[in-house]
């Protein structure tokens, strides 16, 4: 029988699940490196991946408490373990839909610590009363501090729909992270984590001596786990799930890294992460789903997804700079892949090594599942409730071959189609992607944009049995659609294939918003 685990599911203190012997992957190596070898850092990181246990776990470091670090990596190391004033601020769990949101968080954090170091008179000014309870925490007990910032972005995120709200939190929180250079000769250690890395608001101007961590090859397994790390401290829990679904052990291994591994946090030497909350989930209920998408997406990704255009079946290949990923910006005309990239739905694949350039895709199968799914849900919202368009029915349609049954539910889905939640500019492109978004949900072999030498075909879909051929117009017909499949040849490249071929011209309507009519010949 294997040894009964311990699941920290949720819980981001350190000290908890320490004492209360849950089970914890040992970063503290990494802890170790950070407080040799630096003073300030940054690191971006995916929600829900550790950032907020792993400030919680320098906090504890920083108070001195050793008894909670017995038998860690850190431990083997002649560190004093003195008390320092620790000053953490968590950014998340307020709302910043009004102005007075962020004011009304920092204002309770600092008048705690205002209370706690004796300052009588607090300036209105927030950036300076930080910078004032920095000094009095140094005077009050003879060291320097030590500044954690939990989530620093969130206000920013929550506020992508609201510039001149998000302009006010800006400039609040310049003056508050202003001062961890300001302060600089009372404070030990300081780091910021956050799910993005802005390059353009100009947030950490003052503060050019911040050390980005994010891509750093020695700290890409900081947070989440890595496959040394599932089968160190999991191996039992992975031969309970293994003996759960009938599995051998390499294959529950196989299983879970196919669903919850391909995360890579550094250019080089691409270290395999998992997503720590899907994959304990998965462990701890003996199950696979999208635990990672079950807790919502973020709001401000599908704000940014609703006003930008980008085609979907070139997310899972798509050749970037490290610059191009190191930074975003929260405008509506830039690019979604560094976002995509930093929010953890996208992940490197590949370095080129003569270009340097990398190659992201989708990490895993949760996140394309889970992406497209959510995708599906901003296009159309009503799908699922009581169209004429049934995901099962039209599954079965498609495998059966009846081409004529899975066109008339297109159709009706397209009916529901939601124009207002994404932008227009492409509407052709948008047509396109949408249908190959349904395909490829429902787990078809699906390409688009298909090359041939006479040219590419739009959508190609393939069954045991069966190959459709796509051809898309826009406010055209579908017998020119049909016609182009013929004249260009778009079959030849099937015909010895030995399933049966369909060929389906579509037209689009932007009156109709959705297909206008559509020709299927065998």
């Amino acid at each position: 029988m294997a040894v009964n685990l311990k699941y920290p599911i949720g819980i981001q203190s350190f000290s908890e699940i320490r004492e209360r012997g849950f089970v914890y992957v040992d970063k503290t190596e990494f802890i170790h490196r950070l407080v040799e070898n630096g003073k300030y850092y940054f690191l971006s990181r995916p929600r829900r991946f550790g950032k907020s246990l792993l400030l919680s776990t320098i906090h504890e470091y920083y108070n001195g408490r050793r008894d909670l670090f017995e038998g860690l990596a850190i431990t083997k190391y002649d560190h004093k373990w003195k008390q320092y004033p620790v000053l953490h601020l968590d950014f998340t769990g307020t709302d910043y839909s009004k102005p007075e949101g962020l004011n009304n968080l920092l204002n309770s954090m600092f008048s705690k610590w205002e209370h706690e170091y004796g300052i009588q008179e607090s300036n209105p000014d927030l950036g300076v009363r930080f910078g004032d309870i920095i000094l009095a925490a140094y005077k009050n007990t003879g060291n320097n501090v030590a500044i954690l910032i939990d989530e620093y972005d969130k206000a920013l995120l929550d506020t992508v729909d609201n510039l001149e709200l998000q302009e006010t939190f800006r400039n609040t929180l310049r003056g508050i992270y202003g001062n961890l250079k300001k302060m600089d000769k009372y404070i030990e250690f300081a780091m910021l984590t956050g799910i993005t890395k802005f390059g353009k608001l100009s947030i950490f101007s003052d503060l050019n001596n911040l050390n980005d961590i994010s891509l750093h090859q020695q700290y890409a397994a900081i947070c989440g786990i890595s496959t040394q790390e599932l089968r160190l401290y999991f191996n039992s829990g992975v031969e309970d799930f293994a003996t759960h679904f009938g599995k051998t052990l390499d294959e529950a291994y196989e299983i879970l890294k196919r669903s919850y591994d391909g995360y890579h946090f550094s250019p080089e030497n691409l270290i395999d992460v998992y997503n720590p909350f899907s994959l304990i989930s998965a462990l701890d209920s003996a199950s696979l789903r999208d635990f990672w998408f079950m807790t919502g997406t973020p709001r401000f990704l599908v704000k940014m997804i609703q006003n930008a255009y980008f085609p979907l079946q070139e997310l899972n290949d798509i050749d970037v700079s490290t610059k191009d990923i190191s930074s975003v910006s929260l405008s509506f005309d830039d690019s979604l892949v560094p976002l995509l990239y930093q929010s953890g739905y996208l992940t490197i694949k590949s370095v080129d090594p003569h270009t340097g350039f990398l190659n992201l895709g989708y990490p895993n199968a949760e996140v394309e599942r889970g992406f497209l799914d959510e995708l599906m849900k901003i296009y159309f919202p009503k799908a699922n409730r009581g169209t004429a368009f049934s995901i099962g029915k039209f599954f079965k349609d498609v495998q059966e071959g009846r081409a004529e049954d899975f066109m008339k539910r297109l159709q009706s889905l397209f009916a529901d189609f939601n124009s207002d939640a994404i932008s227009l500019v492409d509407l052709e492109q948008h047509y396109q992607d949408i249908v190959f978004l349904i395909f490829k949900l429902l787990g078809f072999m699906t390409y688009v944009e298909y090359k041939t030498a006479a040219g590419r075909i739009d959508l190609v879909v393939k069954t045991d049995n069966y190959i459709y051929v796509f051809e898309f117009k826009r406010n055209k017909s579908a017998k020119e659609a049909v016609d182009q499949i013929d004249d260009k040849g778009y079959l030849i490249p099937f015909r010895a294939d030995g399933r049966k071929i369909f060929k389906i011209g579509v037209n689009f309507s932007d009156k109709l918003k959705g297909i206008e009519n559509y020709i299927i010949q065998e």
